[in-house]
């Protein structure tokens, strides 16, 4: 509970109430390799902080998984959409690894919004956040070469290909396992 906390007071203060209400709000859950905390059309009603472990978001394309993005410990992660839309996903979240997560309904969310404007300060800032980077990702991503896109997610993720299986690498970048491999090989 410690690193959500801190990670939220990086954005917004933390009063005793607010830490408390947090405290009261967000449920710990341990997963395993393999699970999901999101399928394909349903809705996402929470948003979850990864305090261990790593997840990916994906969908499906002609019937094959394409990984969207990768999410690691400090991060909070959910399908975007969804969860601010209140709609069905068109992703699933998996986790890669054995995960120690805290997640938030987002009814519970609303109202700690509602009721501590630090929080809603705390939810303006991390959806801000969300948008310039998707923003940003996907109008630079497209004009990046293969190798370009491979040492853009090695700097953002620095030891993702030794939790990850490389075929989910592959699949973010949008090449086959060989041509990873290959790329890799350039070093």
């Amino acid at each position: 509970m410690q690193n959500l906390l801190q990670t939220i007071s990086t954005r917004a203060y933390v009063s005793v109430p607010l830490k408390e209400a947090i405290q009261s709000c967000f449920e710990v859950v341990e997963t395993q390799k393999g699970d999901k905390i999101l399928l394909e059309n349903s809705r996402a009603s929470h948003l979850w902080f990864i305090e261990k472990g790593a997840l990916h978001t994906y969908y499906h394309h002609n019937g094959k998984p394409i990984t969207s993005w990768f999410y690691t410990e400090n991060q909070f992660v959910t399908a975007w959409y969804s969860f601010y839309a209140q709609k069905p996903s068109f992703e699933e979240v998996e986790c890669l690894e054995a995960c120690v997560l805290y997640r938030i309904s987002y009814s519970n969310y609303q109202k700690l919004i509602a009721n501590f404007p630090a929080f809603g300060n705390f939810a303006r800032l991390l959806a801000e956040e969300m948008l310039a980077f998707l923003d940003e990702f996907s109008k630079g991503w497209s004009f990046l070469s293969a190798k370009e896109k491979y040492q853009l997610l090695k700097q953002s993720f620095p030891q993702l290909e030794l939790r990850v299986k490389l075929g989910l690498i592959a699949s973010f970048l949008g090449v086959t396992q060989e041509t990873l491999s290959r790329i890799r090989a350039q070093k």
